[in-house]
C-alpha cells in the first residue's frame, strides 16, 4: 500500500488561492442569477478562509524557525510562572477548607496576585 504524501502549508494556500481567484473571475464572468451564485460566493469564502489559515501556519513556522526549536513557549501575560491553580484543581476542590489551604500555600510562596 502506498502513501499518498500530504502536502505542505504552502502548497495548500498557494492552491486554494487559485481556486478562489478562479471562482471569482467565474462569478464575474458568468454572473449567475441563481441559488448556484450564492453557493459559488460561499465556496470561495471558504477557500479564502483556507488559504488565509494556510499562509498563516507558513508563517508561524517560519517564525519558529527563526527564533530556534529550544526556546521556551513565552507565558501568559499576568499569569504566575508556576502554582497557579487551574480551573480543574478548583473544579475538584469542593470543600472550603481545601480552597482556604490552597489560597495559604499560594501566600506562603509570595504568588499572591496583589
Amino acid at each position: 500500500m502506498i502513501r499518498i504524501p500530504r502536502p505542505t502549508a504552502l502548497a495548500v494556500a498557494v492552491a486554494t488561492s487559485l481556486a478562489a481567484a478562479a471562482l471569482v473571475a467565474a462569478l464575474l464572468s458568468w454572473r449567475p442569477s441563481s441559488m448556484v451564485s450564492v453557493v459559488l460566493a460561499l465556496l470561495c469564502v471558504l477557500l479564502a478562509m483556507i488559504a488565509g489559515v494556510a499562509a498563516t501556519d507558513v508563517r508561524q513556522r517560519r517564525e519558529e524557525g527563526r527564533s530556534g526549536a529550544d526556546s521556551e513557549p513565552a507565558q501568559w501575560p499576568g499569569r504566575p510562572a508556576s502554582g497557579g491553580v487551574d480551573a480543574d484543581t478548583l473544579e475538584a476542590l469542593d470543600s472550603r477548607d481545601a480552597l482556604r489551604a490552597v489560597e495559604e500555600r499560594r501566600r506562603a510562596s509570595g504568588l499572591s496576585d496583589r
